[in-house]
């Protein structure tokens, strides 16, 4: 691989995962040989990585909340801030005490499984507007969390927003999203070329990037029990429009929280009670 012109890491990721050399391996005997098919899979990766492709869709999986999770181009790539989420809602939620909770553009399943499989007890439903996506999510659901766990197996739907519930009045105790929010013309899209723009963008763009976060917050409040909260991750200058729109819904206590980097990057409210 010292001919690949790769990172460092992400050729040590590659010699890893395609080849099966362990790091231990690759530093006490780095001219390790490899056969030719291990070869030929190895300069595929690495020409699509040069290529821009991000290593996670090249390996097939990212690690989120310390979950192995099957990703692809279908799938935004799970990313560590979005942690924050699940933070948020294990800090509400009892570990041995049943809740419903809700995650909308649920992509990989990420936040909707991490939250499932820390909170046993907790029903856990989600939404994704692509079929795709969802076939992704339920695979790394049937990998990643025990089929008998008390609160039951996650219930997937298809489609948008709260829409995609079979039961208009159901009402959740919190309700998570990590929902596009990334504005028409963005700079970095080019950089984020190979996610899926959707996810990214949203079917209602706007000029801020919060078409879609409006959309939710106007049908996810009023499906709040009393006292429920509803928790949105968004863009780094976001925090304050968000504010405003959950206030608006009628929902209290808004404030953002920050991440590891100090950029306020979720913000949440909850139903009166």
């Amino acid at each position: 691989m010292r001919s690949s012109a790769l990172e460092r890491v992400d050729a040590l990721a590659l010699l890893r995962e395609l080849a099966g050399l362990s790091h231990a391996t690759l530093l006490a005997h780095p001219e390790t040989p490899l056969d030719d098919a291990r070869l030929r899979a190895l300069e595929q990766a690495a020409a699509r990585l040069r290529a821009g492709e991000p290593l996670a869709y090249v390996l097939g999986w990212r690690e989120f909340w310390g979950l192995r999770l099957s990703v692809g181009p279908e799938v935004l790539i799970p990313r560590p801030e979005t942690e924050l989420l699940v933070e948020f809602a294990l800090a509400r939620l009892d570990a041995d005490a049943a809740a419903d909770v809700l995650d909308l553009g649920t992509g990989s399943g990420a936040i909707a499984i991490a939250v499932a499989h820390e909170r046993a007890h907790a029903r856990v439903q989600a939404v994704d507007t692509s079929a795709e996506a969802l076939r992704i999510a339920r695979g790394n659901a049937r990998r990643l969390l025990e089929p008998d766990r008390p609160g039951g197996a996650l219930r997937w739907h298809h489609g948008d927003w709260m829409g995609a519930l079979p039961g208009a009045d159901e009402t959740f105790d919190l309700i998570l999203s990590n929902p596009p929010y990334v504005a028409e013309g963005d700079e970095h899209l080019q950089s984020l070329r190979f996610e899926p723009r959707l996810a990214l963008v949203g079917s209602r763009g706007a000029d801020d990037g919060l078409g879609d976060i409006r959309d939710l917050i106007a049908q996810a409040a009023p499906r709040l029990r009393a006292g429920g909260w509803l928790a949105l991750e968004h863009g780094y200058d976001q925090a304050e429009g968000v504010r405003a729109l959950l206030r608006a819904a009628g929902l209290l206590e808004a404030h953002s929280l920050r991440d590891l980097a100090g950029i306020e990057r979720v913000t949440a409210a909850r139903a009166p009670d």
